[in-house]
């Protein structure tokens, strides 16, 4: 896998990036501003992780991890209340978690190397 070329990594930045601009730009309400924030920057670290080192299986949990964080935030939060925000975070979180499973899937196909001491 090369660097900074895999359309999944780039996605969970985006979605990142739409979750921060969201938290900021709709009116805030229970813990929406702070959790927002939050998880989208992870998810924009998570992704630019991601795409800088594309081998670490790892870091493709966490973006899932997160995307679950960000898809019940609404309710851990008391926003679910509040259509729009709320439904940034749900359709956040639903697509950070297929497009972390779709970069796993590759990666557990590979042939995995064995060191010779």
């Amino acid at each position: 896998m090369r660097k900074w070329t895999r359309w999944e990594d780039w996605a969970a930045v985006v979605v990142g990036v739409v979750v921060v601009l969201s938290a900021i730009w709709m009116p805030a309400m229970g813990a929406s501003l702070a959790l927002m924030l939050i998880l989208g920057i992870l998810l924009i670290i998570s992704g630019l992780v991601n795409l800088a080192f594309p081998k670490i299986m790892a870091m493709e949990w966490v973006q899932g991890i997160l995307g679950v964080l960000l898809f019940i935030s609404p309710w851990v939060g008391a926003y679910s209340s509040q259509p729009g925000v709320a439904w940034v975070s749900w359709v956040g979180g639903a697509v950070t978690i297929v497009v972390a499973a779709l970069a796993m899937q590759p990666m557990t196909h590979m042939p995995h190397r064995t060191v010779m001491h």
